[in-house]
């Protein structure tokens, strides 16, 4: 008869010849998992269906995408209509920034955030659970769209007045996008909330502001902004449904409507780009120190820089405005430069942690180097259409489209797979297919770079954005042609992953430690693999903004300590008696296997028993 050993985490059904269990056989109910996601209100599930669902959104607007390029790849048209086209390209911009990497923020912040200052759970497990409710309810009547007689929205993602009219635009499509895409907001509003009031309330005894992680701190900043501007977004789109419905004159264009609309949206639009950018880039800040095997370099430096990339998101979002010669220009451009500066202070803070250290490059560490190549590109394009000279010159271009998404998918997509791949192993209990995984970053790095850098030469050779045809006089089809293989790799790309994920879900190698790389920093790396329905048994003191690795290595901490008493400089792992510590993987399956003999981490062979 087989039993269950429950003394140890992932441990297994194992036959005991001669023992028999005296209780009843339960099996589980047909359909009971459903029942139980339907009704949870745990943060790790619900972060688990935050990440699913945004994924699936994901995957519908790359393929979207992919028609696009299909179509234009060749001059003429291939197999869509002016119609189809606009439809296409206004829900794929809509799902990527609003159904899937604003929920995204909300998958990580639901799995990580709560252990990470060291709390069971969020203030309102009910309202986030109806917070996760509503964002699917309110994507769900956006896709629904399609399935209307006039098809789906089809007046571009940034909704401009009055082409948002019912005399424009009078299919119910638009409708179903307006309503949609606010009740999609409300569940974001008030998912921040909870983020907000968790962060401030539940943190850990001995966890300060100061000693929480970089994401937690990315996550509090990025939901006050949330609450800044999507109650805006709200009303203008309420505002905006009222002029279709009910006959009233909010964005008239004899009035000045279009303009306004476009105040109200890019006032949240600018903001709404930190706000999916700022939570990855706390993803990438928890990855490196990891794999340098260092301390953040520069942690108050970077809070300082979080704070104020914030804060002047707030000022720049006339940039998007300057063709209209409506705003003062002086003015913009000179936010617009300087919003700059902190994201540069990031990036040296990045880059100085991975200055010196022991570099090791896992799957999760390809993928944070890929986001700092490709943001880095992005952001210096965007310096220069900062430059209302150079911005009237390719403003309405595929220059635009190359920039946005260096800066956006290297951003989000880069940083999630850094991030999905980096806690994999915490929230299942498994490894992943380290080979699947590099795979993976390969023919993303590939497709990526040889769909959207083309684009920028295209752009500056003149070919205008949100067009479904070209002439073959113009020039554009080689660069075009190169971008839509490119984006089929890209495509392609997410193949691996699937497979990687599924697989190691079921099969993986099981982790057997807290900490399966060994180096890990903040709180979840303290706590079992998987987690217990409410994070911890028992909390390590905390005493830093390290206190999993200061729990795990107290040793350096005592030579720490004792140098900095003496006025030394800190001693270095290496001058320690014992084995030297892992420098990298060399097991595609279990990174930890191979580098110690037998599955273990050398460096913790003083620590007691991790299990």
């Amino acid at each position: 008869m087989a039993i269950r050993e429950v003394e140890k985490p992932g441990a297994v059904i194992t036959p005991r010849p001669g023992e028999f269990y005296p209780g009843p056989v339960h099996r589980p109910v047909r359909g009971d998992r459903l029942w139980r996601l339907l009704r949870t209100t745990d943060a790790k599930d619900i972060g688990k269906m935050y990440l699913v669902t945004a994924f699936a959104f994901f995957g519908a607007a790359g393929f979207m995408a992919l028609l696009m390029r299909a179509e234009l790849a060749r001059p003429g048209q291939q197999f869509l209509s002016n119609e189809q086209y606009n439809q296409l390209f206004t829900m794929h911009g809509t799902i990527m920034l609003l159904l899937f990497a604003t929920p995204m923020l909300f998958a990580f912040a639901n799995l990580v955030l709560p252990m990470q200052i060291g709390s069971p759970d969020v203030s309102f497990p009910r309202l986030n659970a109806l917070s996760y409710w509503l964002f699917l309810f309110g994507g769900s009547i956006v896709m629904a769209g399609f399935a209307t007689p006039g098809g789906a929205a089809d007046f571009g993602w940034y909704a401009y007045t009055p082409l948002t009219s019912a005399t424009h635009s009078p299919g119910l499509g638009a409708d179903m996008w307006i309503i949609g895409l606010t009740i999609s907001g409300l569940g974001t509003i008030l998912g921040a909330v909870n983020m907000v009031t968790t962060t401030l309330t539940l943190r850990a005894p001995g966890m300060t502001m100061f000693r929480m992680p970089i994401f937690t701190w990315n996550i509090l900043v990025t939901s006050l902004l949330v609450l800044m501007v999507f109650p805006i977004l709200a009303a203008a789109l309420l505002a905006l449904e009222a002029d279709r419905r009910l006959g009233a004159h909010a964005y008239d264009p004899d009035t000045g409507g279009a303009m306004l609309w476009q105040h109200l949206f890019w006032f949240f639009g600018h903001p709404e780009v930190y706000i999916v950018a700022l939570p990855f880039f706390g993803i990438i800040t928890e990855v490196i120190p990891v794999f340098s095997r260092k301390p953040l370099f520069g942690y108050r430096g970077m809070v300082a820089a979080t704070i104020a990339i914030a804060a002047l998101s707030m000022t720049v979002w006339a940039h998007h405005m300057f063709a209209t010669g409506q705003v003062l220009l002086p003015f913009f451009s000179f936010m617009t430069f300087l919003i700059a500066v902190p994201t540069g202070i990031k990036f040296f803070n990045w880059i100085g942690t991975m200055w010196r250290g022991q570099l090791s490059f896992e799957t999760p560490m390809l993928f944070a180097l890929g986001f700092l190549t490709t943001f880095l590109l992005g952001g210096l394009s965007g310096v220069l259409l900062a430059s209302p000279p150079i911005d009237f010159h390719v403003n309405d271009t595929y220059f635009v489209v190359a920039h946005f998404h260096y800066v956006l998918f290297g951003t989000i997509v880069f940083a999630v797979f850094s991030g999905v791949y980096f806690w994999f192993p915490k929230f299942t209990g498994r490894w992943y297919d380290e080979r699947l995984g590099r795979l993976h970053f390969w023919l993303t790095m590939v497709g990526f770079h040889t769909t959207f850098l083309v684009q920028h030469w295209l752009g500056n050779e003149g070919m205008p954005r949100r067009y479904v045809d070209y002439l073959e006089s113009d020039g554009f089809t080689m660069l075009n042609t190169v971008s839509t293989i490119g984006s089929f790799v890209l495509g392609i790309s997410t193949l691996p992953f699937l497979w990687n994920m599924w697989k190691s879900y079921k099969f993986g190698a099981l982790v057997t430690h807290d900490d399966p790389w060994g180096h890990g920093n903040s709180l979840e790396w303290a706590t079992s693999s998987p987690p217990p329905r409410h994070n911890f048994t028992e909390l390590p003191r905390i005493r830093s903004e390290r206190p999993a690795f200061d729990a795990h290595f107290p040793h350096l901490v005592e030579d720490l300590a004792h140098a900095r008493a003496l006025g030394e400089a800190a001693p270095a792992p290496e001058a320690r008696s014992g084995p030297p510590p892992a420098t990298g993987p060399t097991d595609p399956i279990d990174p930890l296997r191979g580098a110690g003999g037998d599955g273990q981490n050398p460096d913790r062979d003083d620590r007691p028993d991790a299990d």
